[in-house]
């Protein structure tokens, strides 16, 4: 039964990376008709009427009060200012170097549980972290708008902050409430956290195109409602760091999905300054392998170890 829930989990998973890599994608379309804020309040919006209704079709009812703080600081952090950060540096860089900056997620994570929580920073740690900084000062200088792309990139590393701060304050809340409680109320809390967009929401909704809108729900639908309660089924049966991995994933989806919609490919630099975030990422998650055991010989002695 632990296999099939693990199964479960890692489905929920794979969902949640599809669905996250094609709204960097469509970000980047319906950004050319809306602003940051009024793109990140239409889509919250529209994922909060769609997680609203499964909520109350379900019966699962309101989240207990112990989970309310790690619902409503996930809720800014995540579906608030992370959305607008990222809606906002996608003004400035193509969706696959924007997603090859935010993946450092996992760096901020270890960091930040160094900080609060009394991991420490060993070796491996610094070593990551000195490695994904790198490749995102090569991702800042690799484009040829200078300050434009370098306030893209400051802007995702913004987004992959809020990200790894919310995903420590996300994980207790799961212990209290469901995957669908715990996505519905950040989805709320973060509409109400924008709605001092409304005003250029309606201005811009009225003159942008069909496809635009369209966009802006799909973004609410499907990478939202959909995709973070996936995430949030999988965290609640995975450790954090089991999850954060299958993001890896993502920018590679991105990059081929931009080139496939958009005719977008980061330049040789920018690929090569988000393959150091990655590699950043891969050297703090990395865990030794423990040396198994020298074999018993049948004599009671036990073989040496190879020279």
């Amino acid at each position: 039964m632990t296999e099939l829930f693990r199964g479960r989990a890692l489905v929920a998973a794979a969902v949640t990376v599809v669905l996250w890599a094609s709204a960097f994608v469509v970000i980047r379309t319906a950004g050319a008709d809306f602003s940051p804020g009024a793109l990140a309040l239409g889509r919250l919006a529209s994922g909060s009427v769609v997680l609203v209704a499964l909520l109350l079709l379900t019966g699962a009812g309101l989240p207990p009060r112990s989970a309310l703080r790690g619902i409503i600081v996930s809720g800014v952090l995540w579906f608030g200012i992370y959305m607008v950060a990222l809606n906002w540096a996608e003004q400035y860089v193509d969706a696959g170097t924007a997603a090859l900056v935010i993946n450092t997620g996992p760096v901020m994570i270890a960091l930040l549980g160094g900080l609060f929580l009394g991991e420490g920073f060993p070796k491996r740690l610094m070593a990551g972290i000195a490695v994904a900084f790198t490749g995102a000062v090569v991702v800042g200088s690799s484009g040829s708008e200078g300050a434009a792309t370098v306030l893209g990139v400051v802007l995702c590393v913004v987004a992959a902050v809020a990200w790894a701060v919310a995903v420590l304050v996300q994980k207790p809340a799961l212990a209290h409430a469901s995957a669908l409680q715990v996505t519905t109320g950040g989805c709320v809390v973060g509409t109400l956290a924008c709605l001092p967009f409304t005003g250029q929401l309606a201005g811009e909704a009225a003159a942008a195109p069909l496809s635009a809108t369209l966009g802006v729900v799909y973004l609410g639908v499907f990478p939202t409602a959909v995709a973070f309660t996936t995430w949030a089924y999988a965290l609640a049966r995975m450790t954090a760091g089991q999850v954060g991995a299958t993001t890896y994933a993502v920018p590679a989806l991105v990059v081929a999905m931009s080139w496939l919609f958009l005719g977008e490919v980061p330049g040789p630099p920018a690929l090569a300054g988000g393959a150091l975030c990655l590699a950043g990422v891969a050297i703090t998650r990395w865990r030794p392998r423990p040396r198994r055991a020298p074999a018993a010989r049948p004599d009671g002695a036990r073989e040496a170890d190879p020279v």
